[in-house]
């Protein structure tokens, strides 16, 4: 079987790769490797998502499917009142996403663990939550954490998503307004979406 970024542990063989990034005038330090999302660099996708998402009263943020890191990181790097946890199911993923965190300087102010969606976060609420979708998991997968990502959410919580049109932006839409009483596409750049639903 081969390895994707969503396995939960690569056999792919390593391919160590360090890059730095300036996101809203942050520099940011990132090693990557093989049998990871991204794995050249930062994505268009995440990076618009970061510099989009609007975290006013948040306290607690959940980067939901951090990769090795670069979402969950750089909030926590422009936002220093913010809690952020940080999950994946792929254990190569968050072994970078730790070795990241601390790159950074960001270790104190951020959890990052294994977990298979919100399977070790179940009993935690979030002010907002943020998804890059795995879009190679298929629909199915990711309208379950659409679903899941509203009960972890607190009263006026807001769920955050960046999808390309021509991968289901419309239709990701569709599925959240059956979820949430508020949506709305706050972005549009390069086909991407910046979606935010919410109470």
């Amino acid at each position: 079987m081969s390895d994707h970024y969503y396995s939960k542990s690569p056999t792919s063989k390593k391919e160590d790769r360090d890059f730095e990034v300036m996101i809203r005038g942050e520099k940011l330090s990132f090693q990557t490797d093989a049998g990871v999302f991204s794995k050249k660099g930062l994505d268009f996708g995440s990076r618009f998502l970061i510099e989009s998402v609007d975290l006013r009263g948040a306290r607690h943020i959940l980067d939901l499917g951090c990769g090795y890191g670069p979402i969950g990181l750089s909030i926590a790097k422009m936002n220093p009142n913010i809690q952020v946890t940080m999950v994946d199911i792929n254990e190569r993923a968050i072994e970078l996403a730790k070795k990241n965190a601390v790159y950074n300087r960001l270790s104190e102010r951020v959890n990052i663990f294994v977990s298979d969606r919100f399977e070790k976060v179940a009993d935690t609420k979030f002010d907002c939550i943020l998804l890059n979708p795995p879009i190679r998991t298929g629909k199915a997968v990711i309208y379950q954490m659409f679903a899941e990502a509203k009960d972890h959410l607190n009263d006026a919580g807001s769920f955050w998503i960046v999808i390309r049109k021509q991968q289901g932006a419309e239709s990701a839409c569709t599925e959240l307004h059956d979820l949430f009483p508020s949506v709305e596409v706050v972005e549009r750049k390069k086909g991407y979406w910046v979606i935010r639903a919410g109470f």
